[in-house]
């Protein structure tokens, strides 16, 4: 059976919209929490643009479940994670521009910084995932770079409009998925996943951990957040075969 992890980025999103202190992240990890989430997860972006420092120092001392931070390879970015020391950090690409992250993180291209980052956080006592394409090469460098699991980019399965090229995506995820956890690695995913396309992903062999966030939060502005992560459990929770 699939785990939920919460993303409550956009809760902070909807703050920064006006500078002020509500809606508090905080309070929103605590609903996602009586909702049945199993982990909460943060992106720490460089720029700060939603979730801000205070934000990851209260629910480092408030979250009961697992608390998944995400961040970039960039030594300072790392420094906070050695620091804070969530339960798990994944490393993921960013992009000042983007809106959202755009894809997986090119291992491949950054083994060198990736490594570097991977070994701070172990020596930190912090699990490691590392947020990537399913692709057999990146796969394959994640395993070579020692971290517990993978969170592969769901992005184009979620993106594809035609349903030859949503099938595609799909495969290309179960066949990343088997090959991720015949490398011993923990099978994770996520990324623009909805009540209305998750269950493909859940039902992938092995799946560990949904992370969604945008979907989940929309979906709390017209039932509430605790009422809305339990709606996302129902679906996910039977869908492992």
């Amino acid at each position: 059976m699939a785990t939920l992890g919460v993303n409550i980025d956009h809760v902070a999103t909807l703050r920064q919209a006006r500078r002020t202190v509500e809606p508090d992240p905080v309070w929103a990890a605590a609903l996602a929490e009586l909702g049945g989430a199993d982990a909460i997860t943060v992106h720490l972006r460089e720029d700060r643009r939603h979730i801000q420092d205070r934000d990851l120092e209260v629910l480092r001392q408030t979250v009961q479940v697992k608390l998944n931070l995400e961040g970039a390879i960039a030594p300072e970015m790392v420094a906070i994670a050695c620091r804070v020391k969530p339960d798990q950090v994944t490393l993921v690409p960013e992009r000042r521009e983007e809106i959202t992250t755009e894809g997986g993180l090119d291992v491949v291209t950054h083994r060198a910084a990736t490594a570097a980052a991977i070994r701070r956080l172990h020596d930190a006592g912090i699990a490691v995932s590392l947020f990537i394409d399913p692709s057999p090469p990146q796969i394959e460098c994640s395993a070579e770079l020692g971290v517990e699991a993978v969170e592969l980019h769901t992005g184009t399965y979620a993106n594809a409009t035609a349903d030859g090229d949503r099938a595609a995506s799909l495969l290309d995820l179960a066949r990343g998925g088997a090959l991720a956890r015949s490398a011993g690695l923990t099978l994770n995913a996520g990324h623009g996943l909805t009540y209305r396309n998750v269950t493909p992903i859940a039902r992938i062999d092995g799946m560990h951990e949904l992370n969604i966030g945008h979907s989940i939060v929309a979906r709390a502005v017209l039932v509430g957040f605790t009422q809305a992560v339990r709606e996302m459990r129902a679906i996910i929770s039977p869908a492992q075969p």
